[in-house]
């Protein structure tokens, strides 16, 4: 997808816009994993999510976190300890993530619903 300095190229853009903040793999699940469970660690997000590399994991949160949708907090202390959060504006996400939940749950189940495909010929 071209990325845009200014999403006021045509009436998708602000779909454009919204995809590139949130879109790919993990984004949404990190933030599905925070709406639904409030703070989280590094650790416990990586539980949730275990086929997430922590290289992976660390890039899609300081993304998150620089587009102003998850606060990162830093406690001074030994080991250090990173919480995760959303902010007032990644709140603001909640309709569409679960919006995307209760999808994803109508076509899973309907697609379990779907019978076998018949072999042709017989």
């Amino acid at each position: 997808m071209a990325r845009h300095k200014s999403y006021e190229c045509s009436p998708a853009c602000p779909v454009a816009a919204t995809l590139d903040l949130i879109g790919g793999k993990w984004k949404g699940l990190i933030l599905f994993h925070l709406l639904e469970e409030g703070t989280l660690r590094f650790g416990e997000l990586r539980k949730h999510l275990p086929d997430v590399t922590q290289r992976m994991m660390t890039q899609q949160l300081r993304e998150l976190e620089a587009s102003g949708l998850v606060h990162r907090r830093v406690y001074a202390e030994v080991p250090p300890r990173v919480e995760y959060s959303l902010t007032a504006q990644g709140q603001t996400l909640r309709e569409v993530i679960l919006a995307l939940k209760h999808w994803g749950e109508g076509y899973l189940g309907q697609k379990s619903r779907k019978p076998a495909l018949a072999v042709a010929g017989r």
